[in-house]
């Protein structure tokens, strides 16, 4: 990271303070390079992150009542090298937090059917229920790879507190299913 001389950030943060109130702004420095956010966005942001972690530990919990096995998935898809890696780390210096679950999708669940067959599930959760393009992508390499036998969306239900569960192959159909 660049150093950043006391005179340059002293003109620059002047000029923040000229172009509208820093009480309504937050500025970090990324890179040598002043990035100003609206204050109302950052704790809008900061709530949405936390309520959807929290939607995700209430949809493991509703599997894991339902007899299935859940953990996170720790791994990604590269599409470019057509192959299975390593999800990557995600550091934060600011609150010196490592996050680690990054993997796509969220958690891969597990379900004993009968003598050596079990049902291999991933779960993508979004409160939503809409994925990317590029998640859909994932999805579609998953099924086709067979390194899950479906994958699930869950996402918030009409009533308060239910979860939806819908199957990838079933909400998209033969668009993504390059079988």
């Amino acid at each position: 990271m660049e150093k950043v001389d006391k005179e340059h950030k002293e003109e620059i943060m002047k000029r923040i303070e000229e172009a509208g109130n820093p009480d309504n702004y937050e500025t970090s420095w990324e890179g040598g390079v002043p990035k100003s956010k609206k204050k109302s966005e950052v704790k809008k942001g900061r709530t949405s992150k936390a309520r959807g972690a929290r939607f995700e530990l209430k949809v493991r919990r509703d599997l894991e009542d339902k007899g299935r096995v859940v953990d996170k998935w720790n791994n990604n898809v590269d599409l470019v090298e057509d192959k299975l890696v390593i999800a990557k780390r995600k550091y934060n210096p600011y609150s010196r937090a490592m996050t680690i679950g990054t993997g796509f999708p969220d958690f891969i669940s597990i379900k004993y059917i009968h003598e050596g067959v079990y049902s291999v599930i991933g779960v993508e959760v979004k409160m939503n229920g809409t994925l990317s393009k590029i998640e859909k992508e994932k999805c579609s390499w998953y099924l086709q790879k067979k390194i899950f036998s479906a994958i699930w969306i869950a996402k918030k239900g009409e009533a308060r507190g239910q979860i939806v569960y819908d199957d990838f192959s079933e909400k998209y159909g033969d668009k993504y299913n390059k079988s």
